[in-house]
């Protein structure tokens, strides 16, 4: 790779992170992981209490990308017309038209996407992975590019419904958003006595675009690849003593290679490092590792079950 792409690809970056810290602060790993995401075209699914910017990290976003966005209200009375579209009858002409849902947007928010039924969640399905949604006999294209950005409340579980794993394997990362330290809550508490700031676009589809044709060159080495199958499997072994109960699957291990070159890009780097494998493990391995009872009797955390396995398999 030429050192005026990595330089480009520095400056893309540089004007993103930038950007964020005009609305938002003391969150840079969900910035770091929203921006990886983008470059790879998937999608995030965002968990954290309410009031740590969830909504807001998701709306600047969108307003520095200069690309169209929509926000859908996940409810329990919420329909799948409501969020892929619907077929309207004309009596009058004696035909059908369709009307768009917003899911046709570059940018789709999904907010608190697990107060919504099965049948709205599993609606997103076909548009997350095959970028497309069927209405009636037809197959209507999505924008490009498209992304899902989902958000989920832990703590609240009365009229909520867990997300199917396989809707779980679609999105790319799964962050987790905590309360900041002390400095960052008094550093939200002075952003917010500042008029909001007027967010410009910094980036277009045309620069997302670049930004994934290079990361595609970026070098993966054949012990880097092994390593990541390896991790990936060790997800997977069971046994008596095993604190999982189901591991991950092949597509943890595309995440992996996308992701990793997305990041190497970031770092400025045009090869994966396998600390770059493992900083990325919990984002793409938290909401694909189901633990096994015992485990979760013992009080034990996906997290720390993922860290365990990925210490026990050796680093090229």
């Amino acid at each position: 790779m030429k050192s005026e792409d990595l330089e480009w690809s520095a400056g893309a970056f540089k004007s993103l992170r930038d950007g964020m810290a005009q609305a938002l602060v003391a969150q840079g790993e969900l910035v770091q992981a929203l921006a990886l995401s983008l470059v790879c075209g998937q999608h995030v699914l965002i968990e954290g209490v309410p009031g740590v910017a969830k909504t807001l990290a998701v709306r600047s976003l969108a307003s520095l990308l200069g690309l169209e966005f929509k926000r859908i209200q996940f409810t329990p009375d919420l329909l799948p017309s409501d969020l892929v579209g619907t077929q309207v009858f004309h009596p009058q002409r004696g035909d059908f038209s369709v009307k768009l849902g917003p899911v046709f947007s570059n940018l789709v928010l999904a907010d608190e996407i697990n107060r919504a039924p099965a049948k709205v969640q599993s609606a997103l399905l076909e548009s997350m992975e095959e970028r497309q949604v069927t209405l009636g006999d037809a197959s209507h294209k999505l924008p490009d590019p498209f992304m899902v950005l989902a958000t989920q409340n832990p703590i609240e579980q009365e009229g909520t419904y867990s997300l199917p794993e396989a809707q779980l394997d679609r999105f790319m990362f799964k962050v987790l958003v905590r309360y900041p330290d002390r400095e960052g809550e008094l550093a939200v508490l002075r952003l917010k006595k500042l008029p909001p700031a007027t967010l410009a676009p910094v980036l277009g589809a045309a620069e997302l675009h670049r930004l994934a044709g290079l990361a595609g060159q970026i070098h993966l080495d054949e012990k880097i690849e092994e390593y990541i199958v390896d991790i990936v499997r060790a997800t997977r072994e069971q046994g008596e003593a095993s604190p999982v109960r189901w591991g991950a699957g092949p597509r943890a291990v595309v995440y992996f290679l996308k992701a990793s070159q997305a990041l190497a890009l970031w770092e400025g780097r045009d090869f994966v490092l396998p600390e770059d494998v493992r900083f990325l493990a919990p984002w793409i391995l938290r909401h694909r590792v189901l633990l096994s009872y015992e485990a979760l009797a013992e009080g034990r955390t996906v997290d720390e079950v993922v860290a365990q396995i990925v210490a026990g398999v050796k680093a090229p």
